[in-house]
């Protein structure tokens, strides 16, 4: 059953996805009203499918930029136009299968019991997953907890995630970073630093071998040094902010009821 909402929408950045993308699409779909693409300067042939498949369904809308931005620029193109058109509440996926479309619904259930919060995936994985991504995650969301003094961040690299759009536009147009890979983990850091509380839920995440269709353009090099460059310019932003943290933190602590845990 399809569950549609006018405050709560789902928001695709897509570049390059392959075939992997007409599931995706279709999954998101079946389980969710009105779904958003943002077509990134695609090349691979997959605009056009997604543009025939919106041209037959009202509930899809694709919405193309001419050159590839990076994900975090396609993401806050859909939230310019989400938020013109009055939606308050995107969840954000990826296009090449990895994110579970079936847990659309839930996730943006406790978004609307708690819409003042962003909902977190909290990855688990299978056997499909590199070992050398499962394990680098840990440095990146080892960084992302201590520039947040312990805020309660997950994961920091799931893209599988519900935001308020308004503190997620504030948050992207006060810096000119967050527009390719870093997207992901800087955002949510800000988030934080915002006073946006994380709620974790956790999530599957699915690698697809290339003999599956899948498609990655994860470079070790280039993303690795942007998200060092990236976790640099958050440590010093997390010094400069620290008393405030520390103050945030203490009176959390001194006014904490029993623990809520989400669904």
């Amino acid at each position: 059953m399809t569950e549609s909402s006018t405050t709560h929408l789902v928001l695709i950045p897509s570049y390059n996805p392959g075939d992997k993308v007409r599931d995706t699409v279709r999954e998101a779909r079946r389980h969710w009203s009105p779904v958003w693409v943002v077509v990134d300067g695609s090349t691979d042939g997959s605009t056009q499918w997604l543009r025939q498949e919106a041209a037959a369904d009202p509930g899809l809308r694709v919405i193309v930029l001419p050159r590839n931005q990076g994900k975090g620029a396609a993401v806050l193109r859909g939230l310019e136009l989400a938020a013109a058109e009055g939606f308050t509440h995107v969840l954000t996926m990826d296009s090449d299968g990895q994110h579970p479309a079936g847990l659309i619904a839930p996730f943006m259930a406790v978004s609307q019991r708690d819409p003042q919060a962003m909902v977190l995936g909290r990855p688990v994985f299978d056997a499909s997953a590199p070992k050398v991504r499962v394990y680098g995650r840990r440095i990146s969301n080892a960084w992302a907890n201590l520039e947040t003094l312990w805020a309660g961040i997950g994961d920091s690299l799931y893209g599988f995630r519900v935001y308020p759009i308004a503190p997620l536009r504030a948050v992207m147009y006060g810096q000119r970073w967050m527009r390719r890979f870093d997207f992901d983990p800087e955002v949510v850091v800000r988030m934080c630093w915002r006073g946006v509380r994380p709620l974790n839920l956790d999530a599957p995440v699915r690698y697809f071998s290339a003999d599956e269709g899948g498609v990655s353009h994860f470079n070790y090099l280039r993303d690795n040094v942007l998200l060092s460059w990236m976790h640099m310019r958050l440590l010093f932003g997390f010094l400069a902010r620290l008393p405030l943290l520390a103050c945030r933190r203490l009176r959390a602590r001194r006014g904490a009821g029993p623990r809520i845990t989400a669904p």
